[in-house]
C-alpha cells in the first residue's frame, strides 16, 4: 500500500537581528529626565556609551547617576570616567585637609551628601576611561599627545595632535551648539546643563539624536562665549 506523503510544514522564517549599533552620549551633568527621555528614543537592542561626567551641575544628580548604572548593570550600558567622576573620587579618597573645599564645591556632594556619596565610591573608581569599538574610540576628553594615554581634562592639544591611529575617537567634555567633527575627534557635548541639548552620536552610523536639556539656549551662549574667551587668553585659539 502506497501511503501519501504529507508535506512537510514550512518552517517559519525567523527575522535576521542586525548587528547591534552603539551610542554615545554627551555629558549629562544630572539632567536625569532629559537622560531619560533620551534613552526612550534610541533602539533598545543597541549599547549605550555615557561619555563621562553623568555627575555635578544639573538639577537631579543622584537620579541621573541611578539610571546610568541601571544601564550598566543590564549590560546594556557602560560609563566611563569623567574628569568630575575622577575629581570627585579623589576628594572622597583623601583625608587631606584640602580636599574638604573640593567637597564643599561639589554640586553632587552637596545634594548627596557623605554617607551617600561614600556608598558610590566604589561603584565610580571602577569606572573605565575608554570604550574601544570596531575602529573608533571613546572617552571624555582624549588621550595625552606624548604617552597616549587617556586623559580626562585635555581640549585643544589633542585634536591639534591626533592622527587618527585609533580611528574616530568620540568625546564630550567640551560644550557646543551641536555635534562638531575635527578630523577623526567627534566632540559631542551640547551643553545640556546649560540649556543645550543632550546628544547621543552612532560611530557605525554618522547618526545623532539629541533632546533638550535643562534651561533655554541663552546660558549655552554665555557659556560657550566664556570658555573662548578663556581659550584665547591662554592662547589655545587663534583670535
Amino acid at each position: 500500500r502506497i501511503g501519501v506523503m504529507t508535506p512537510p510544514a514550512r518552517l517559519a522564517r525567523r527575522p535576521v537581528r542586525r548587528a547591534a549599533n552603539h551610542w554615545v552620549i554627551g555629558d549629562v551633568h544630572g539632567c536625569a529626565e532629559a537622560l531619560r527621555r533620551l534613552v526612550d528614543e534610541l533602539p533598545p537592542h543597541d549599547r549605550l556609551v555615557l561619555c563621562g561626567d553623568v555627575i555635578n551641575r544639573g538639577p537631579d544628580i543622584l537620579g541621573a547617576m541611578e539610571l546610568a548604572w541601571d544601564l550598566v548593570a543590564s549590560g546594556r550600558g557602560v560609563w566611563l570616567m569623567g574628569n568630575h567622576e575622577r575629581e570627585l573620587v579623589d576628594a572622597l579618597r583623601s583625608s587631606h585637609v584640602s580636599s574638604r573645599p573640593r567637597l564643599a564645591g561639589s554640586d553632587t556632594y552637596r545634594q548627596l551628601g557623605h554617607l551617600r556619596c561614600s556608598r558610590w565610591l566604589e561603584r565610580l573608581e571602577q569606572l573605565p576611561q575608554v570604550y574601544w569599538g570596531q575602529g573608533w574610540a571613546a572617552t571624555h576628553a582624549g588621550f595625552d599627545p606624548v604617552s597616549w594615554e587617556p586623559h580626562l581634562q585635555i581640549r585643544m592639544a589633542f585634536w591639534q595632535a591626533y592622527d587618527g591611529r585609533y580611528g574616530d575617537v568620540v568625546v564630550g567634555h567640551t560644550p557646543g551648539t551641536c555635534v562638531r567633527k575635527l578630523g577623526h575627534v567627534v566632540l559631542i557635548d551640547t551643553g545640556a546643563c546649560y540649556g543645550g541639548l543632550l546628544t547621543a552620536y552612532c560611530p557605525e552610523t554618522g547618526a545623532i539624536r539629541s533632546v533638550q536639556g535643562r534651561h533655554g539656549i541663552g546660558e549655552l551662549t554665555q557659556r560657550l562665549a566664556e570658555r573662548r574667551d578663556a581659550d584665547l587668553e591662554a592662547g589655545s585659539l587663534p583670535a
